[in-house]
Parts: structure tokens; C-alpha cells; sequence
């Protein structure tokens, strides 16, 4: 199987697929620029998977303040992203669609001189925005419904952003419906998020089934941990004690200088850390 490279109507935006990896890319600039940029996406995008697959096993282990760095550009990228949110379970695995999404996007940016730009990795999401842009995308439920927006523009400094939870493509033990969070790259967004999520919990509720990830996927890196397979309904209150958790999750990671804010949602309930977003939710808590 071999990378294929699809120019999408209208020219503006390119289609990458690679084995599990696609990504929709954009890039905006002065004449030619996005022909370099995407040119230079290409010839990137080929050698990922490739750079991945040889430290996979290492990249699916815990970290601990043990863990070796790697050594592909890639991988250093979800080291750095992981690293330090210990005694947390993580691993590096947890910030693999960003750090794919970062690289993508650096080496647009190196080889143009772009204004806007953005490499979406399955709804990860590195983001380039010069002086003056502005960048609007909704968020939505498992179910389609939009439950708000965020709206970002260059003196945000936001480079990454990123959505888990139990809906998403990746397994979580959360029950968080959707956590998107802000970040300065997609890496390190995709790991706040996938642990933000983690967060949002009831442990031991009967309305919560649970399975150990490694008889849902053989080779998950999260083991034999219990995953979260099915929610029922939940109490306003219980739905509220989950999403503080998460939320005191947030907090910390905002103050440790991990993330700019998130948008923590579970059922009609949404909660909102950070000035960028905008609700379309029913039921809405700003934190």
C-alpha cells in the first residue's frame, strides 16, 4: 500500500492517505504558495508511516520518568507531548494524530510563505494563522448536532486543536461524550484531550459498562485496562460530579502551561474553559 495524494474540487485543499492515516489539508498565500506547500506535504506524508512503525512497540509502553526519548522527528514529537504529565497513565500513542498533524503542517510552513493554514488528522487539527487571519469550526456531538464554535486568531497562539472521548476513533476510559481542548500544537492538545476525557468519570456506576481494552483491540497500548463500552442514563448530578472531574483535570494542565482551554461535554451538559468558544448547547456551565 502506497501513499495517495488527491487535489479536492476546487484546488484549495488536499486529501493524504496513508494505511490508518488521512488527513485534509488546507494553505493559503501569495502566488504559488499553496502549490509548494502541498508539494511538500506529499513528499513528507510518504516517509510517516515508515518512521512510525519501527518504534511503535516502544511508543504503545507507559511513560514513566524512565521511558528513553525515541528517535524519529515524529515520535520525539509525541515524547515531548506526554512527558511530564505524569504520575498520569499515558502513552506517547496518545498524541500520535497530532504530532503527525504538526509535522505535516511544519513542513508546509517551511516551504512556503503561508498565511493560513491546517492540516486535519481525523479531526486533530494543526493550525498555522498569520497576522490579521482568523480560523471559525464548529464542535459536534457523537450524533451530528453542532453544540458550539470556536473562533481563534493569531494573538491566541493556538496551534493545536484536538477532540477524545468514548465516541471518538481511539478507546477511552472516560465517558465523556467529547472533549475538545486548545493547545499550542496538535500533539500536545491530542494528549490533554485524551486524558481530560479520562477524567470524566463515574467509577463504579452500574450505568457504566466496561471492558479491558485488549479484548476489544489486541494491540491497544491500554492494555487490559477497563474501557468504557456503553453509558446509560445519568442523574443531572452524576453527569455534573463526571464533568468536574474533568474539569479540575483541565485546570491543572492550563496551569501547568499544557493547554489554552477546553470544551468538556457529557449528555445536554457542556462545559466551557477559556474564552473561545461560543454554545449552541442546551445546558451550559462556563468553568
Amino acid at each position: 500500500m502506497t501513499a495517495t495524494a488527491v487535489l479536492l474540487p476546487r484546488g484549495r485543499r488536499l486529501h493524504l492517505q496513508h494505511g490508518p492515516i488521512d488527513l485534509i489539508l488546507s494553505a493559503d498565500g501569495p502566488t504559488g504558495a499553496r502549490h509548494l506547500a502541498f508539494a511538500a506535504a506529499r513528499d513528507r506524508f510518504a516517509t510517516v508511516l515508515g518512521e512510525l512503525v519501527p518504534e511503535l512497540p516502544a511508543l504503545r509502553e507507559p511513560m514513566t520518568a524512565q521511558t528513553l526519548p525515541p528517535k524519529g522527528a515524529i515520535a520525539l514529537r509525541m515524547d515531548t507531548a506526554t512527558r511530564g504529565m505524569g504520575p498520569l497513565f499515558v502513552t506517547r500513542m496518545a498524541a500520535v494524530a497530532g504530532a503527525v498533524a504538526d509535522t505535516i503542517l511544519d513542513c508546509m510552513r517551511h516551504a512556503a510563505p503561508l498565511t493560513r493554514a491546517y492540516v486535519n488528522n481525523g479531526g486533530d487539527v494543526a493550525l498555522h494563522l498569520g497576522a490579521d487571519q482568523r480560523f471559525v469550526t464548529a464542535m459536534h456531538r457523537h450524533d451530528g448536532r453542532e453544540i458550539g464554535r470556536i473562533t481563534l486568531t493569531h494573538p491566541d497562539g493556538v496551534e493545536g486543536i484536538a477532540t477524545s472521548g468514548r465516541h471518538g476513533r481511539s478507546l477511552s476510559l472516560g465517558i465523556a461524550d467529547s472533549v475538545t481542548v486548545l493547545a499550542t500544537s496538535a500533539a500536545q492538545a491530542d494528549a490533554a484531550a485524551t486524558l481530560i476525557a479520562n477524567a470524566v468519570d463515574l467509577p463504579g456506576h452500574p450505568a457504566i459498562a466496561r471492558r479491558p481494552a485488549d479484548t476489544i483491540d489486541p494491540d491497544s497500548d491500554l492494555g487490559s485496562r477497563a474501557v468504557v463500552t456503553g453509558c446509560g442514563p445519568l442523574s443531572p448530578g452524576d453527569r455534573a460530579t463526571a464533568l468536574d472531574a474533568g474539569l479540575h483535570r483541565a485546570r491543572t494542565f492550563h496551569a501547568n502551561g499544557q493547554i489554552i482551554a477546553a470544551a468538556l461535554c457529557l449528555g445536554d451538559d457542556l462545559r466551557l474553559f477559556g474564552p473561545h468558544f461560543t454554545s449552541t448547547q442546551r445546558s451550559l456551565a462556563h468553568a
